[in-house]
């Protein structure tokens, strides 16, 4: 059930992104006065479609391939290879005939609308649901890095302070961009020591692979204190009390709740001598595992404390517009990361199935998916404007270039342009698609 709703969120934010886009071309084409013959939401490849209609000189429909979708903008050299009319003469409604800056502007039209789209949306859900965070001076008991933090030195217990020297807020600094893109020094406290810690350039190779919780997992650490006793099971009849603290087991020492939950389960179906503090006294009780491996307590999740700040709706725009912002910058500063072989391609890019399993998720929780389509909006219009011909930021380098001559390059060189572009695309997605598929295998 979880993957149907994994596919369903995905087409649904996919065909909302896709129709803005493309409705951002055909609304400034058609403001020039450029006709628009085709606005297709996936793809009607070798003309077989699932629906479609005719309403002035337009057709409206929908494709059986969905990768995407398109407008078919007349008198332009596209995804439609129209050779035949590119050599027919110029018309005033074509695309050819408007000036650059107007055609500039239409190749921009879809991307301003997912940047906008992507802006309102980030907007929106600050002002309807605030920001929740878990302050980082409120961390009490520390980090709990997994192996991959434990390899480039951080310890369980850690308080990290400061990120190349800035002063951390936000817990979930810790595992945001700033710091998993690498290259980035963690200033830590452990004990009486303030420590420097490197985070490798190349960190991201293995977040991929083995998830964030394996470099600094997303809750910080609670003490062994005891907040809830479940009814029925084994440490209710042994006698532990909420408000008793778990100092050891079998004599081994138990300082925080992942110590206490990653050793009992070896002990299944066996009986383990939990020592504890109950105010003043020490106490030793012996308590017996069931076969599931647990004993029936939850520790004290009070001590990670929340904060909310809500905002009204005009404060909430600058918040909202600098999360667009910030997908946006992180999308290049990983792009180019790929270019310079810091990170592998393999590592840095997602298809459609990883992001249906990552990015949306197994449950439909309508503030997650809006969250998760603000951001493919902003990443969508940032690969958009990649300089790559058949999309939107080859033709702009085009205009532009034409801008700079003073006259259009040939349609021969734009034919065969498009071609290598389209090349280049399909091989793109059949190494997204591939690389997902093996990743959800071997996960």
């Amino acid at each position: 059930m979880s993957g149907l709703i994994m596919a369903a969120q995905l087409l649904l934010g996919l065909s909302i992104l896709v129709i803005l886009h493309e409705l951002g071309h055909f609304l400034a084409a058609r403001a020039f006065g450029i006709k628009v013959e085709k606005f297709y939401l996936f793809f009607d490849a070798w003309g077989v479609k699932l629906f479609s209609f005719k309403k002035g000189d337009c057709e409206y429909g929908i494709g059986w391939l969905p990768l995407g979708g398109y407008v078919k903008i007349a008198g332009m050299i596209d995804e439609s290879m129209d050779t035949e009319q590119m050599n027919q003469p110029a018309q005033p409604w074509e695309f050819r005939s408007k000036p650059a800056w107007q055609r500039l502007i239409v190749m921009l039209g879809g991307v301003i609308v997912n940047i906008v789209v992507g802006i309102l949306i980030f907007w929106m859900l600050t002002f309807k649901y605030g920001e929740t965070f878990i302050p980082n001076s409120s961390v009490q008991n520390g980090i709990n890095p997994g192996s991959i933090g434990k390899e480039i030195g951080l310890q369980k217990g850690d308080k990290v302070i400061a990120i190349n020297g800035n002063k951390v807020i936000r817990f979930d600094e810790l595992i945001s961009s700033k710091v998993l893109l690498g290259n980035t020094n963690l200033t830590v406290i452990r004990g009486d020591r303030t420590l420097d810690i490197k985070v490798p350039e190349n960190i991201l190779n293995k977040v991929s692979d083995l998830t964030i919780e394996a470099f600094i997992s997303r809750i910080p650490l609670l003490s062994t204190r005891i907040d809830s006793i479940v009814t029925g099971k084994a440490a209710e009849k042994a006698g532990l009390k909420k408000g008793d603290k778990i100092t050891s087991v079998n004599g081994i020492p138990m300082k925080y709740d992942v110590d206490f939950r990653s050793l009992v389960p070896k002990y299944k179906g066996k009986t383990i001598d939990v020592g504890i503090s109950r105010g003043a006294e020490k106490l030793s009780v012996k308590v017996p595992i069931d076969t599931s491996g647990t004993v029936g307590i939850g520790f004290t999740s009070s001590e990670i404390k929340q904060e909310t700040i809500n905002y009204g709706l005009f404060a909430s725009l600058p918040v909202g517009a600098n999360q667009a912002w910030k997908v946006f910058s992180d999308n290049g500063k990983g792009i180019w990361k790929v270019l310079t072989g810091k990170i592998q391609a393999n590592k840095a890019f997602s298809g459609p199935v990883e992001i249906a399993r990552k990015v949306y998720g197994g449950e439909w929780v309508w503030a997650r998916f809006w969250a998760s389509t603000g951001f493919i909006s902003i990443a969508l219009a940032f690969m958009n404007l990649l300089p790559i011909p058949a999309l939107d930021g080859g033709h702009v380098v085009f205009l532009i270039v034409e801008m700079i001559k003073g006259k259009p390059l040939g349609d021969k060189f734009m034919e065969r342009a498009q071609i290598v572009g389209f090349v280049l695309l399909l091989s793109l997605m059949v190494f997204v698609l591939g690389n997902d598929i093996f990743k959800a295998i071997m996960h």
